[in-house]
């Protein structure tokens, strides 16, 4: 049993969970940088349906997406330096913090490889046929008609999914990571009031959450701003992206994306 429950200490824990907000959010960048760019790497084979990358592709994402993000920091940080050491290899001295974003990246990668490749084959094929009538290379045509609209479908999930990576670095402090949620750990072990601890750490997350949720809503709203505000060309375009967002979050499965706040 821990301390009687004393609000004071909600206050007093924030500012000094929020030491710990800069590694929490270096992980989130990293992980995004990294899983950004190897969800295009992992999206090209199954939208240009390459035969053994498609098949290589679609098993990577099958992994990551179907075991446990805790499985996977195991796997990567005693696992990996195992293998390595077969090659002569040594990596024992690398930071813990290196391999944390190496598994975050891998993981959002492959949620990132699904949401690019559905957001772009979601927009109309018929527009990017008119586009190379009217003289446009496939750059063109993809710059300019498929990314914008890719884009605006894709942001809502995206939103989802970063704060899904948000909440799951919560499980870093398992390695030993010294962020918000380690961080939190060691407060409650300290002053035995644990309940206060977690208030104070749903609180900040909450908060980061709504922010990112609405900067990036904004960011949909300035990708969309061409759209005339009555006409029924917007009416039409968003049914499309509606019933694409449904079968982005259809196509990705529980537990990425599946809902904001």
């Amino acid at each position: 049993m821990g301390a009687p429950f004393d609000i004071s200490y909600v206050f007093s824990f924030l500012p000094k969970l929020l030491t710990t907000l800069g590694t929490t959010l270096l992980i989130v960048a990293c992980s995004l940088l990294s899983g950004v760019l190897v969800g295009f790497l992992i999206a090209l084979p199954r939208l240009y349906k390459v035969p053994v990358l498609k098949t290589c592709a679609e098993i990577y994402i099958s992994f990551f997406r179907g075991t446990p993000i805790l499985i996977q920091l195991f796997l990567f940080y005693y696992g990996l330096p195992e293998i390595l050491k077969l090659v002569s290899v040594d990596v024992t001295r690398t930071p813990v913090l290196f391999f944390v974003i190496l598994t975050y990246g891998l993981h959002t990668g492959a949620f990132m490889s699904e949401m690019i490749r559905a957001s772009v084959t979601a927009v109309d094929r018929g527009q990017v046929e008119a586009a190379y009538a009217t003289g446009m290379t496939s750059f063109q045509a993809f710059s300019r008609i498929v990314l914008p609209q890719a884009l605006g479908i894709a942001i809502p999930v995206f939103s989802n999914l970063v704060i899904a990576l948000l909440k799951d670095t919560s499980l870093a402090f398992t390695l030993g990571v010294m962020e918000m949620t380690g961080k939190a750990q060691t407060l409650g072990s300290i002053s035995q009031h644990f309940i206060e601890t977690y208030i104070a750490l749903a609180l900040i997350y909450l908060v980061i959450s709504f922010t990112i949720e609405k900067l990036l809503l904004v960011a949909e709203r300035r990708l969309l701003r061409h759209e005339e505000r009555s006409s029924p060309a917007k009416r039409m375009f968003r049914l499309q992206k509606n019933g694409s967002y449904r079968r982005i979050i259809a196509e990705l499965g529980p537990g990425k994306g599946g809902g904001g706040l």
